[in-house]
């Protein structure tokens, strides 16, 4: 009997260890739970709002084409562009001064200008524009042409690299051939007019030259007898 109530007595009091280093575990847990969450939070690093950024930075290239290009607002550029923006050509870089100057020069030879926006797309600090330019050449300064009344319509695609609201870079690509196509397209007639013209007047101006050297011939001759 002294055997089992020892045996009942040492159950009994393990027990009550266990649920004692229970009670003391959970305690603990919920203790440093919160200091553990805590820890946590403060050490994650705070990754920032791409999303956000993103939108922001396709908001400025949208001002670009409906601001500048569309409504000729040409002071916007000082609000989005960076002093030192370059404009990656093929052959050569241009500055801010240089890609605006040819915006200018454009806006002026096609007064009815627009360019809409086909795809926009964001990734980082880049923003990728595929857009299409329409307009008439009613104006003088584009590439020397006197007006013509060509309509333009060119589809292109333009990347820029936005740093902190500014635009810094940008790369443009679109097919030169194709505008020179369509001047070449709908003058054909106006210039096969013209050189037409210019035959008959130049064949008519020789028949008026030889008539005159005949004539002062005839004139010489009848002298000399």
């Amino acid at each position: 009997m002294r055997v089992l109530h020892f045996e009942k007595c040492m159950v009994t009091l393990i027990v009550g260890r266990r649920e004692s280093l229970g009670k003391t575990l959970l305690l603990l847990f919920l203790t440093l739970a919160p200091v553990g969450a805590a820890f946590a939070a403060d050490n994650v690093p705070s990754l920032p709002d791409v999303a956000s950024q993103e939108a922001r930075n396709k908001a400025i290239a949208g001002r670009v084409f409906e601001e500048i290009f569309n409504q000729g607002k040409f002071q916007v550029a000082d609000e989005i562009y960076a002093k030192d923006f370059v404009n990656r050509g093929l052959h050569r870089n241009f500055d801010l001064q240089e890609d605006q100057a040819a915006v200018r020069a454009e806006k002026k030879a096609f007064p009815d200008l627009k360019i809409t926006v086909i795809l926009m797309a964001a990734e980082g600090d880049l923003v990728t524009v595929v857009w299409v330019l329409s307009g008439t050449h009613t104006g003088a300064g584009y590439d020397g042409l006197p007006p013509t009344g060509v309509k333009l319509e060119l589809r292109g695609i333009t990347v820029w690299r936005i740093v902190d609201g500014k635009i810094r870079e940008e790369w443009t690509s679109f097919d030169q051939l194709q505008a020179a196509g369509q001047f070449v397209t709908q003058l054909k007639w106006p210039l096969l007019g013209f050189l037409l013209a210019a035959v008959i007047l130049i064949w008519a101006l020789c028949r008026v030259t030889l008539r005159l050297r005949r004539t002062q011939l005839a004139k010489a001759t009848s002298k000399c007898r």
